[in-house]
């Protein structure tokens, strides 16, 4: 993981929802982290052309105390260089040689995974758990990408003998979503969270008394402000579809981590599906 990353991830993160000055010291400092890092906050506010109220602004707005917490966390970043720093993200270009594709996919799908782990709040994950432990239905909608990692969880829930269904198109989503009882549970997969056909379902899960799971990257999208609780991915800034990709490793990898928090929270109960699925699997195998 790039050692500034943590810094350059709340900078990616918040930039959407940011003001239009807070946005101005934001592309300011992306590429001029290290030069930033000795700067004081009288210069920053001069050389991004904004104020020292609005550079505090945008430290708050990423999560720091203030300042001199933002240049703490920079210093302490760029000091725990490693080698491959320079590495970035990388979308789909012509001509590129297979051997570079496998590298450049592969690290863009860890990274994904890393830095997915680095926004991910553990108490929103061990909430998520609890909710999904206790009720009698769980529902997954997602569209597209997501749809398919909604799909990958219906699956594994299964197994455990846990009522859950994916939705992966608008009809079926407000269909499932109406007919939800309080105590049911629905998982929303939307990278933007602002997919209108998830947002519908969101107010038709809450007029049904269920709970809602986001599962989405930006923390103040409208998604992620009316879900019950946030699981939140952080995916690569991309060009092409490419993007999908990333956003979909990190939801599937949020999928294993419910699922397994889950599965051990019940271990007792489920055990005895464990292990008649996975015979069940085996005897398909047999020669």
């Amino acid at each position: 993981m790039a050692p500034s990353n943590s810094v350059e991830l709340r900078i990616r993160d918040a930039k959407p929802t940011m003001t239009r000055v807070e946005r101005a010291v934001a592309e300011y400092v992306e590429p001029r982290l290290a030069m930033v890092r000795g700067m004081s906050i009288k210069q920053l506010a001069q050389n991004s052309r904004t104020s020292e109220a609005s550079v505090l602004r945008f430290c708050k707005t990423l999560g720091y105390s203030g300042y001199r917490d933002f240049s703490l966390s920079l210093s302490a970043a760029l000091g725990s260089e490693r080698e491959d720093e320079e590495r970035r993200y990388t979308d789909i270009r012509p001509g590129d040689s297979l051997d570079t594709i496998i590298e450049n996919v592969s690290f863009n799908n860890r990274r994904s995974i890393e830095e997915t782990l680095a926004v991910l709040d553990r108490e929103e994950m061990a909430r998520a758990v609890a909710l999904v432990c206790g009720a009698p239905r769980v529902d997954w909608y997602g569209l597209g990408a997501s749809g398919l990692v909604c799909a990958d969880a219906e699956q594994k829930f299964m197994r455990i003998n846990k009522r859950c269904q994916a939705f992966v198109d608008g009809h079926s989503i407000q269909t499932a979503a109406v007919l939800l009882q309080p105590g049911d549970v629905a998982v929303l997969a939307s990278n933007s969270g602002t997919t209108s056909d998830i947002l519908d379902a969101l107010e038709l899960v809450q007029a049904a008394g269920a709970k809602s799971i986001a599962m989405t990257r930006y923390s103040k999208s409208p998604l992620a402000l009316g879900a019950d609780v946030v699981l939140r991915i952080s995916t690569p800034e991309v060009t092409f579809r490419s993007g999908a990709m990333g956003s979909r490793i990190a939801m599937l990898n949020l999928v294993d981590i419910l699922f397994s928090g889950v599965a051990s929270a019940q271990y007792e109960q489920i055990k005895g599906c464990l292990a008649r699925t996975r015979d069940a699997l085996a005897s398909r195998h047999r020669e």
